[in-house]
């Protein structure tokens, strides 16, 4: 499980080394300062659909794993 203080640094470290300031990356994935502040500090709760804004802003991708993966994937496909 992801712990709320690694995901902040992850978040911290890739936002930092694109050079961007908690504000512009708030402003370039449509999230407010706080926001980003919050999670940098590994506090609370985070919408998906926010944290999915600013990965991608940060080009950061996340793989979901399941012991059921490969079924899930097989029925979709059929």
């Amino acid at each position: 499980m992801l712990e709320p203080e690694l995901l902040a640094s992850i978040i911290r470290k890739h936002r930092k080394a694109a050079g961007l300031s908690q504000l512009q990356l708030a402003e370039m994935a449509g999230v407010g300062k706080t926001v980003v502040f919050d999670m940098e500090k590994g506090k609370g709760t985070i919408q998906l659909n926010t944290l999915r804004k600013i990965l991608t802003v940060l080009n950061i991708k996340v793989q979901l794993n399941s012991p059921y993966m490969n079924q899930i994937l097989n029925n979709e496909s059929s």
